[in-house]
């Protein structure tokens, strides 16, 4: 008698994934040029990554942002991120890669405003961060834009279209890099400790994997580096050792361009690029974002000698030493459907959807504490 009651439930709001109550999905909603899947697990005592998309009749927006430190910088920049680039496209007519790094600009902005407001009661708050990853498809052009390394990859069908390729659109911002490592070196020539190789990791200051990022005030204004709360940590900075300065890059959509997939760098430590546009290639789509953070738990498990049936029934914080976060968006690239789809948005200006600011909350009726304005 309930039954019909729950899948309006679940198609308004997603649904937890079989068993792993720290597992949440949500399937095949439209989107302008197709439709998209969300999956989210959470390991971390409170959930640091944070998804959103949103969806108009002549657009397509995504968001993967993926803190640190705590998980308020990334549920900040999910709820004021596409305002800013809202506002900003308005103004200018449309998006650019102009529009984008102006949102990400007043984003980073108005959270550092608000760190230094909260810092004098919450000095740790100048140590959350988040890395930001956003895709925003606008008639056949496809803007993406990121700080630190979270991942966009594209699939697309090979010439003969038998098989399909992986191809990266985003660059990581990770002092795993060499490349990386060597520009930080080249920005910081009096600072021979820019980047400390410390237990097989290289960290910048022996601190931070990530180059780039919205929020870590602390690596980015001296005054919040001479806290006494952060003395253990840093030497106080001369000059920030971090920066919010996204990676833009536009593609013009192809017919062959089959897919996206949007996700934190929890998937990707875990799948190759190609491993993870395979699975989608080969696999139906209803719950393709759910099949691929499972194939990450998989892999997870199987590195640890466990079986994915061990993981999920590992509490939160606990699972962190097996798996991060993993936030997985999959963006199906159906050009012919364009018109078909706008229909279905007739009347409807747009529509987000963001998946759960925290699973176990959501699973449990927690409360969680917001911090933004």
């Amino acid at each position: 008698m309930l039954r019909p009651f729950f899948r309006r439930l679940e198609r308004c709001f997603g649904r937890f994934g079989g068993g792993d109550g720290l597992l949440w999905h949500l399937d095949l909603k439209p989107h302008a040029d197709g439709v998209f899947s969300i999956a989210v697990v959470q390991a971390n005592s409170m959930l640091e990554d944070q998804g959103q998309v949103v969806t108009t009749p002549f657009a397509t927006f995504i968001g993967v942002y993926d803190g640190h430190g705590g998980p308020e910088a990334s549920r900040f920049v999910n709820t004021r991120l596409f305002p800013h680039l809202h506002k900003f496209a308005s103004e200018q007519g449309g998006v650019s890669a102009d529009v984008i790094k102006k949102a990400f600009d007043a984003t980073e902005e108005e959270f550092l405003h608000l760190v230094k407001r909260y810092w004098p009661s919450r000095p740790q708050i100048a140590s959350v961060g988040s890395c930001c990853l956003v895709g925003a498809i606008t008639e056949d052009m496809l803007y993406v834009a990121n700080l630190g390394d979270s991942r966009a990859v594209l699939g697309h069908r090979t010439p003969d279209g038998k098989d399909v390729v992986a191809e990266r659109l985003t660059s990581d911002h990770n002092v795993a890099v060499e490349e990386v490592r060597q520009e930080l070196v080249e920005l910081h020539p009096d600072d021979s400790h820019i980047v400390v190789h410390n237990r097989g990791v290289w960290r910048i200051k022996g601190i931070i994997q990530v180059s780039r990022s919205i929020g870590d005030a602390y690596l980015k204004k001296p005054e919040f580096s001479r806290d006494p709360f952060f003395k253990q940590f840093v030497i106080p900075l001369k000059r920030p050792v971090i920066t919010a300065e996204p990676s833009i890059r536009m593609h013009k959509l192809r017919t062959h361009d089959l897919f996206l997939i949007f996700a934190s760098d929890g998937l990707w430590e875990q799948l190759s690029d190609e491993a993870a546009v395979e699975i989608v290639f080969n696999s139906p789509r209803s719950g393709i974002a759910k099949r691929l953070v499972r194939a990450a738990l998989n892999e997870a498990a199987k590195k640890n000698e466990m079986k994915y049936d061990d993981i999920k029934r590992l509490e939160k914080g606990v699972r962190r030493h097996f798996h991060d976060d993993i936030t997985v968006i999959v963006i199906y690239l159906d050009h012919h459907q364009h018109h078909e789809t706008n229909q279905r948005f007739k009347g409807q200006i747009y529509n987000c959807i963001s998946a759960p600011v925290d699973i176990f909350s959501l699973n449990t009726h927690e409360s969680v504490d917001n911090f933004h304005s």
